[in-house]
C-alpha cells in the first residue's frame, strides 16, 4: 500500500480533490460478520483519522447490535488483515437513543477521511426506530473513541402524508462547512405513497438538510438525487447512501448507492424497500453549494452481473451495498462496500485510480 503519511499527520491548507477512478482492483475481505450468527451485517463504514491513536479508526453498520467501532493496525495499510473490532460504539447516555444502527462521523468537506472538530467536539450521525419509522439522531464526544453523548431530538425527522421522506429517513452522511457555520446532511428519504415520477413512483431518493451551528434540528432543502427517468438505468430504481467529495473535473462528486430495480409496494418483506440489486456509482455537481444541480454518472462502478467468479467465491454477490471512499495521497483511492444476501453481508474493499 501507499504511504499515507502525506494526509493523515496534518491537513493540507488547500482542499484536496477528488477524480473518479477509471480503474478498479479487488483486494478482497476487509472485515466479516459476527462469527456463529446466522444474520448479520458488517458494513456501511464511516473512515476518520483518529490523532490520539495515531491511526485510522471506523465506525460501522455491525448487526448485532448495529453498531461497532474498528481501529486500523497500521496507518499505511487499511486493507485486509488491518482492522481490529473494539465492540460496540460508547454512549453515555443510551435511553436517549436506543437502538441504532448506520453510524456516521460528520467530515470536513475540503479533507476526505478528516473528522470535523466543531468547538471542541466531534459529531455521530446514526440512524434509530420512532415508531415504525427511521429518524436521524446526533451525538456528540470529545474523542473520536467516545463515549458520545446523544441529544434527545431528532436533527432530521419523517415527513408526512405525500412528502418523499414520510416513512423513513436513512442512511445518513454529514459534513461541517466551518466559513458557513453550517452542517450539511445528505440522507435517503423513503415515501408512504407514490411520488409524482413516472419510473419507480415508490423510489427511494436522496436528500439534504442543513442545521446552523447552534439549531437543534434541521432544516430540509429537498431532493437532490431522484431514481433517474430512464428505465433500466443503473440509479432507476432507488438512490441513497451518498459521501460527498470536492472534484477535480467537477466541483463535487460523491459516490453513492441505487439499484436500477423499482420498489414494489404489494409486497411487504423488509428487503423489497430497496430491492436488488443495490450498485454502487457517481454523481457530481459543479454548484458552489452542493444543493443542486446533481447528474449521475451514466455507469455504475460495476454490475452485479459482472463478479468474478473468484470474488463470488470469497462471499460477494447479490448486492454491492454502501460504497465509501478512502483517498489516498496520490489521488488514487480504496472503494469499501459490503457485499453479500440481505443479512449475510461482509465488509470487502477495491483500489481505484484513474487512468
Amino acid at each position: 500500500m501507499l504511504a499515507l503519511a502525506a494526509i493523515v499527520l496534518s491537513a493540507p491548507a488547500a482542499p484536496v480533490k477528488f477524480q473518479i477512478p477509471t480503474h478498479w482492483q479487488r483486494e478482497g475481505l476487509v472485515l466479516s460478520r459476527k462469527a456463529g450468527e446466522d444474520s448479520g451485517v458488517a458494513g456501511d463504514p464511516c473512515i476518520v483519522w483518529d490523532p490520539d491513536i495515531d491511526s485510522w479508526r471506523m465506525v460501522l453498520f455491525y448487526s448485532p447490535p448495529g453498531h461497532a467501532q474498528a481501529v486500523c493496525l497500521s496507518k499505511n495499510d487499511l486493507g485486509p488483515g488491518q482492522w481490529k473490532f473494539q465492540g460496540p460504539l460508547q454512549v453515555t447516555n443510551p435511553n436517549a437513543v436506543g437502538g441504532f444502527h448506520k453510524p456516521f462521523i460528520v467530515m470536513d468537506p475540503d479533507h476526505p477521511n478528516m473528522a470535523a472538530k466543531v468547538d471542541g467536539k466531534y459529531w455521530l450521525l446514526v440512524v434509530n426506530w420512532n415508531g415504525s419509522h427511521k429518524q436521524v439522531q446526533r451525538a456528540w464526544a470529545t474523542h473520536l473513541a467516545g463515549p458520545w453523548t446523544f441529544e434527545p431530538q431528532p436533527i432530521i425527522a419523517p415527513g408526512q402524508g405525500d412528502d418523499f421522506d414520510a416513512k423513513h429517513c436513512d442512511a445518513v452522511t454529514g459534513y461541517y462547512f466551518a466559513k458557513r457555520k453550517e452542517f450539511l446532511y445528505f440522507y435517503m428519504g423513503y415515501p408512504e405513497k407514490a411520488q409524482p415520477r413516472k419510473v419507480s413512483p415508490y423510489g427511494l431518493a436522496q436528500a439534504v438538510a442543513v442545521q446552523k451551528l447552534g439549531d437543534k434540528t434541521a432544516t430540509k432543502l429537498g431532493i437532490i438525487l431522484e431514481p433517474d427517468q430512464q428505465p433500466g438505468h443503473w440509479a432507476s430504481g432507488w438512490v441513497g447512501g451518498l459521501q460527498l467529495l470536492r472534484g477535480k473535473d467537477h466541483k463535487w462528486v460523491a459516490v453513492v448507492n441505487a439499484s436500477p430495480t423499482a420498489p414494489d409496494p404489494t409486497k411487504r418483506d423488509i428487503w423489497t424497500e430497496e430491492p436488488p440489486p443495490s450498485l454502487g456509482g457517481f454523481a457530481w455537481t459543479d454548484a458552489d453549494w452542493p444543493v443542486d444541480g446533481w447528474h449521475f454518472e451514466p455507469q455504475p462502478i460495476e454490475w452485479v452481473k459482472d463478479i468474478p467468479e473468484s470474488a463470488i467465491d470469497a462471499g460477494e454477490g447479490y448486492n454491492l451495498w454502501r460504497q465509501f471512499i478512502h483517498v489516498l495521497p496520490d489521488g488514487s483511492a480504496e472503494l469499501f462496500y459490503n457485499s453479500g444476501y440481505y443479512g449475510q453481508e461482509q465488509l470487502y474493499m477495491k483500489h481505484g485510480t484513474a487512468r
